[in-house]
């Protein structure tokens, strides 16, 4: 591992909403975003196109954004082996605006939605917002790691599919993915898969994506901003397998929906086809940090290391728990309950910063008596 993410690789200013958020004296560990500076590439990629055309692109006029769309198909295939058809993709400015979208053109209000709970809370809105009934998939602690089992899926409409999984970072199987689109297929179900923490897996777990199961009902989201720290870029990718929603994205008015900058284009294809080596550093320090946490928190505090993502999903066994850290402890978690059915006694801790920071994050945390 390097030494440069001990300190000096950084980000320059914490202005970000991660740290503005935070109280002084308080560290923040809550929302999705890492402490580091951008990979090189990124940063000269924006440096470079800052200091070049900033006139209208010549993908503009693109539903697929030509570039975006390459190199989320050269990702996919070299990556995972899926043969990601560009021709297939859309761009949006994030995954919250595609799962509107989708939900928009292809569903109608009162269609339930069936989703892993605990889930990743600003999903959970969308569908309370527009009138879709949560179906939840609960995930059981299951010895070191989680499993889950289907209901009836009997009335809903789309299977929102989180993998990686967020918070818990279990990465499904094969075997689970293929129970689920079993029953997909049964209940004749959309799915929507949410992939964008695939590039966040530790060994030996392999991310494997449903689209390469069903494709033909799948519409799989994605985006560099967790896996390469871009949360602010505003570009995400939805690759449309499922033939009736992309006919259904098509036959709405051309920008309706609006598209990425030219920044966010530039970030996200410097990201995926150049920022690897700054991603495989990044990976060796969140995977020896998932470990840290294990051997620092206090007893009675329950925690199965994730298999991917930076977020560790930590059970103190009664509610309210995130405001007792934040003022007892000085660090700010994001609250459990705010995951849903089955977050309610959790929280959960950012650990994609550098070690003195973790180190401090967790002596912290245990001198807090549960």
């Amino acid at each position: 591992m390097s030494d440069a993410f001990v300190g000096k690789d950084f980000k320059a200013s914490n202005d970000g909403l991660k740290w503005a958020k935070a109280a002084p004296g308080v560290i923040p560990a809550w929302v999705a975003d890492m402490d580091f500076r951008t990979a090189p590439a990124v940063r000269e990629a924006l440096r470079r196109r800052a200091d070049g055309d900033l006139g209208y692109p010549v993908w503009l006029d693109s539903p697929q954004c030509e570039p975006l769309a390459e190199a989320f198909a050269e990702r996919m295939a070299a990556r995972f082996g899926w043969a990601a058809d560009a021709g297939s993709v859309r761009t949006y400015s994030d995954l919250n605006q595609a799962l509107q979208v989708l939900l928009h053109v292809c569903t109608e209000r009162g269609d339930a939605v069936a989703l892993h709970t605990p889930a990743y809370h600003p999903f959970l809105g969308t569908l309370e917002s527009m009138g879709r009934p949560l179906r939840p998939v609960p995930m059981v602690a299951d010895g070191d790691s989680w499993r889950f089992e289907v209901p009836d899926l009997t009335g809903c409409r789309v299977l929102l599919l989180v993998n990686p999984h967020n918070p818990t970072g279990r990465v499904f199987t094969r075997a689970e993915l293929e129970e689920l689109a079993e029953h997909a297929e049964r209940h004749d179900l959309l799915v929507i898969s949410d992939e964008i923490h695939a590039d966040l897996v530790y060994e030996p777990h392999r991310h494997i994506p449903f689209a390469t199961i069903l494709p033909n009902r799948t519409v799989t989201l994605t985006s560099a901003t967790k896996a390469f720290n871009l949360g602010g870029i505003r570009c995400s990718v939805a690759h449309v397998g499922a033939p009736a929603a992309r006919k259904a994205l098509d036959a709405q008015p051309e920008f309706v929906f609006g598209s990425p900058s030219v920044f966010g284009v530039e970030a996200t294809v410097a990201a995926w086809r150049h920022g690897d080596a700054w991603l495989e550093e990044t990976r060796a320090l969140l995977d020896h940090n998932r470990h840290l946490i294990a051997s620092g928190l206090p007893e009675g505090v329950t925690y199965r290391v994730p298999e991917a993502t930076y977020l560790a999903w930590l059970g103190y066994g009664r509610p309210g728990m995130a405001e007792v850290l934040e003022r007892e402890a000085g660090v700010l978690l994001s609250d459990g309950a705010a995951f849903g059915p089955g977050g309610e006694t959790f929280v959960r801790l950012n650990f994609a910063t550098g070690r003195p920071v973790l180190e401090e994050i967790l002596r912290r945390i245990a001198s807090v008596t549960i």
